[in-house]
């Protein structure tokens, strides 16, 4: 069974991991590829312009397999030197791929997040959550760090000492608290999770795609370039925005109080 089933909507991709009997625990060994794969594919594909990712059954993702801890197997077999390219290969390749994505991603929290699967959560541009969800960082709780840039990521997505109280105390937060502190965008219900996450899908999905992808670049880049690297930057690429056919609809459509269609070019 693949980690991930792909539903195509048009411009749309949904991404469900599809593990729903151990609670989408990540990572097996094979889960780097496929999250590549998957990455590499909406890439390089014009027409895609949104992912939401979500998970099947009662979980986003549970994090980390602990009988697959416990028994030193598959990830987790090996001395440190083996651990650590086990990291670099499957869990890092994780987070790099989606990191990397190119279009809007959305993330559909539809239950727990924990671990790995929390910090997956946190790569999204764009959060829902339904009142099922919760998200926790316990690696301390096992005797462990963050191997997966979260100790990055997290203080990004809701400030320092949120981050350093969800990290240091291993306690979960619920879909209240994590809308509270800005690690959601928006909380819903379970049984509306998914059309909320398709109807503001559809509305990224709107945008000129170049410019969009363009947009998503700049707002990455942000987080770590000084405001002059950003300046040249967004020189650049706002050049390349003007010569496009794009562009010249958009203010056409605004203009002429019509909706713009726009199609890639």
């Amino acid at each position: 069974m693949s980690l991930i089933a792909v539903e195509r909507r048009g411009p749309i991709e949904i991404w469900t991991l599809n593990r729903a009997e151990r609670l989408n625990a990540l990572p097996d060994p094979d889960d780097g590829e496929a999250f590549a794969r998957a990455c590499e594919t909406v890439n390089a594909d014009a027409e895609a312009r949104c992912v939401i990712l979500t998970g099947a059954g009662r979980a986003f993702s549970a994090g980390g397999d602990l009988t697959a801890m416990r028994d030193k197997r598959d990830l987790f077999q090996g001395g440190g030197a083996d651990l650590r390219q086990a990291y670099r290969r499957v869990v890092h390749r994780i987070v790099r791929s989606l990191y990397g994505l190119e279009v809007p991603l959305i993330a559909a929290v539809n239950g727990p997040a924990m671990g790995l699967g929390c910090d997956i959560a946190g790569l999204a541009d764009l959060r829902l959550a339904s009142t099922q969800a919760r998200f926790g960082v316990p690696f301390l709780k096992l005797g462990i760090l963050p191997g997966d840039g979260g100790a990055w990521l997290l203080p990004r997505n809701v400030g320092y000492v949120r981050a350093a109280e969800m990290l240091f105390t291993g306690r979960a937060i619920d879909a209240e608290t994590a809308l509270d502190w800005g690690l959601i965008n928006r909380l819903t219900t379970p049984e509306s999770l998914m059309d909320e996450a398709l109807a503001l899908a559809g509305e990224v999905a709107a945008q000129p795609p170049h410019a969009l992808r363009m947009a998503k670049a700049l707002l990455r880049q942000g987080r770590d370039a000084n405001f002059d690297q950003m300046l040249e930057m967004t020189a650049a690429m706002q050049a390349l925005a003007h010569l496009t056919e794009d562009h010249a609809e958009g203010v056409a459509a605004v203009l002429e109080k019509r909706p713009a269609t726009f199609t890639g070019r």
